[in-house]
Formats: structure tokens, sequence, C-alpha cells
């Protein structure tokens, strides 16, 4: 028996099925119905809470597309030009590095200066954006970006810094999505506002409540092998600027934050 033939019908096998479910996965989106506040009566119901609205909301209709994307598999000569480190690849998709000297921040965790240091020192660190500090773990969280838009709480596409005591960053370590290619054809989203009144509808948001940031980004929605990953148009919605929320932009559903990502077996 020829295995390198037997490998490669495997392969193609296992491809078209993946292509097939996907392509399942995509047809039971399209075919859902969105049933939604309209804009006008969800903005009734968030005044009827006093829930204010404290950014601009797009006033277009926004349409968008699914993007699909792989873990980059890391080689050695991605550490050649890497500044001051020491760098492992762990399983192949973990960079971990390690500063020979460590890198100060200012006293204020700023989000340019957070991403000055990433281009600096982390491969392809242009393809990444400031998320969050954590003060007490002392980390900072960046997300991968593409098109100027986010992929939201996305462990494939992720920079954690790790600072010592001093507030200089010590250590990192980075996943990467390659191959970013858009898929199936642009589709009209959800309006901000209904994303907000699905949220409202859902019980996440309180009376009183700001509305203090609407971003539209992608979230990972589907893993349909080991290292490729279908990213859904997503509105990321932030109440008073600490709570972070999320909504599927294609049919207004409100994205579990205990899941990050539904797998296809």
């Amino acid at each position: 028996m020829d295995w390198n033939n037997t490998k490669s019908i495997f392969i193609m096998v296992f491809f078209t099925l993946n292509i097939f479910l996907l392509y399942q996965f995509l047809e039971k989106i399209n075919d859902s119905q969105l049933e939604s506040f309209t804009e006008p009566l969800t903005d009734e119901l968030l005044k009827e809470d006093e829930i204010s609205i404290e950014t601009p909301l797009p006033k277009q209709k926004v349409k968008d597309q699914f993007l699909i994307a792989k873990s980059k598999n890391f080689e050695k000569k991605d550490l050649q030009y890497l500044k001051n480190q020491k760098a492992k690849i762990i399983d192949e998709k973990n960079l971990v590095g390690t500063f020979k000297t460590p890198v100060s921040m200012n006293d204020k965790i700023q989000a340019a200066d957070v991403e000055i240091f990433l281009k600096e020192y982390i491969l392809n660190g242009n393809d990444y954006r400031f998320w969050s500090y954590d003060r007490i773990n002392q980390t900072i969280i960046c997300y991968q970006v593409a098109d100027k838009k986010m992929f939201y709480n996305n462990s494939k596409g992720k920079v954690t810094l790790y600072l010592n005591n001093q507030g200089e960053v010590v250590s990192y370590e980075q996943m990467y999505l390659e191959g970013i290619e858009k898929f199936n054809k642009p589709k009209e989203l959800v309006s901000a506002l209904n994303a907000i009144g699905a949220l409202y509808d859902n019980g996440d948001i309180d009376p009183k409540s700001k509305v203090t940031n609407v971003q539209l980004g992608f979230y990972n929605s589907l893993q349909t092998t080991s290292v490729s990953h279908l990213l859904v148009p997503t509105w990321w919605v932030v109440l008073d600027n600490e709570t972070d929320l999320f909504v599927n932009a294609f049919d207004g559903e409100v994205i579990e934050l205990n899941t990050e990502e539904k797998i296809l077996e």
C-alpha cells in the first residue's frame, strides 16, 4: 500500500467533510429569522429604564461577512529577529518569550504605549491591539485585529504580557492567526441599537446603566479542524466602562461568555 497516496486521500476526505459541515452551519444561520425589537421600540424601552447610550452608533446599515483563519505554526526562523529576548516554541502554536532586560512601561498603562511595544518586540506586533490591563495579576491582554476589527476573546490570536512589581514587561505568550480570508457573501448586520436591545431583552442591562462603547469586531464562532477557525461579525457593547458584552451581528444572539468557541466535531 502506498501510504503517501492513502494519507492524501484521507486528508481530502476530511477537508471535504469539513467544508460540507461548514456550509450546513452557514445555511442554518442564513435561514434563521431574527426576532428582535424595532429600533424605535428599543429606543423607547431603554429610555423607560433610564438606560443611556453615550457613544455614537452607526446610522447607516452595515454589511459584513465571515472570516476564515488558521492557527500559525511558529518556526525557528520566526525567532531570529526578536529583540532582547529568549524565545521558544511550545506545541508549534505557542510562542513564549522572556526578556533578557525587562522592558519598562509607563506608570499608567496606555493603549498607545502598549501598541508601540508590540511593534518593537512581538512577531507581527502590528496585528495586535491592546484589550485590557489586570493590575492585580500584572498582565496585559492584546488581541489580533484584521481590517481594524478586533478578534474578541480569541485565545488563538492573543498576546499576554507579564509584568513584574516594577511595572516592567518580563515575558509574554503569543498565538497568531494567519491566512485570514473573507468567506461567503456580505450580509446585512443587526444594527448596533438592536444589538443593545437584544442584551436588554436578555436581562444583561440593568436600569440606569450607561452604554459607553459599541464596536464591531469578530468572535470565534466555529472551529472546523484543530487549526482552522470561522470568525463571525460581532458587536462589542460596554456598560459603564467596565462590563463587556457581545452579540452575534448576523442573528442578534447574545454570546455566552463561558464558551469561547463552538467546536464542530
